[in-house]
């Protein structure tokens, strides 16, 4: 199986089960109580489902994707591949060709507005996240998780929250909201899955065979990267990460390269 049709593979299996109702996009509220007091949040919602028909609408997906970015490794002696995955919604807007420029003008400071012309078509575009007041992803969470899709059976094999949305780190259930995040991981042979790419500013290794979180660091910022393994000429194995941040998610910025070392 190429490349391309193992990422398609795990796109269908991790987003099958995401049903785009109001019951779906509102239970944010109820999941995430600092967000229900967000005025604007049930309003971009309502105005989002307003343009959907839910009886063929059937699946949400975003286009915030890492699987093109930065791909996903596999781990070939377990049959397993590892993907870090986001699940956050997007809005859409076609621009009738003849006023495209001037609507990418008068928006090109609009914080996370990304403008593309689509030329030989009558309509530009531009996309945004559907996101409250506060920042925070109008559907519900996990924002962001780390998951094992079986290769031979294309079951997911475990999927557990990755990261920490910085605005909600005090709140007690945060940890399993996840966070939107931008980078790969690194599969070892003795079973770690070393991965940042979220909005916090921490590199955890997981356990490969149950999703576990074994080990965590914090770096001096956040790391929207994806870890490198090596060993000195002495044998020593270590894990290495930049760690610079990236502005469009708001995370920490820094110009670092961190390495660790394995027992």
């Amino acid at each position: 199986m190429n490349k391309t049709a193992v990422y398609g593979l795990v796109a269908a299996v991790l987003f099958a089960a995401l049903p785009m109702t109001q019951a779906f996009a509102f239970g944010t509220v109820s999941k995430v109580p600092v967000l229900g007091q967000d005025a604007e949040h049930e309003k971009i919602t309502r105005a989002a489902l307003s343009m959907l028909d839910a009886k063929t609408l059937e699946e949400l997906a975003g286009t915030s994707s890492n699987f093109g970015a930065v791909g996903a490794p596999d781990d070939p002696v377990r049959g397993l591949l590892i993907a870090s995955t986001n699940r956050l919604a997007f809005v859409i807007t076609l621009v009738p060709r003849e006023r495209y420029q001037q609507e990418r003008a008068a928006g090109r400071e609009t914080p996370g507005r990304e403008y593309a012309p689509q030329r030989g078509t009558p309509y530009g575009m531009y996309r945004e996240p559907l996101l409250s007041r506060r920042g925070m992803p109008c559907n519900p969470p996990p924002w962001g998780t780390l998951a094992a899709v079986d290769l031979t059976t294309g079951d997911v094999r475990w999927e557990v929250p990755l990261g920490v949305s910085p605005e909600l780190s005090t709140l007690p259930q945060a940890s399993e909201w996840g966070s939107v995040n931008l980078g790969g991981s690194l599969v070892t042979a003795g079973g770690l899955v070393f991965v940042a790419a979220a909005r916090d500013s921490t590199l955890r290794a997981f356990d490969v065979e149950t999703g576990t979180v074994l080990w965590s660091a914090e770096l001096p910022a956040s790391a929207q990267a994806t870890p490198m393994t090596y060993r000195s000429a002495t044998g020593k194995q270590f894990v290495v990460i930049a760690a610079g941040g990236h502005s469009a998610l708001r995370s920490k910025m820094g110009d670092y390269v961190v390495a660790f070392s394995l027992p």
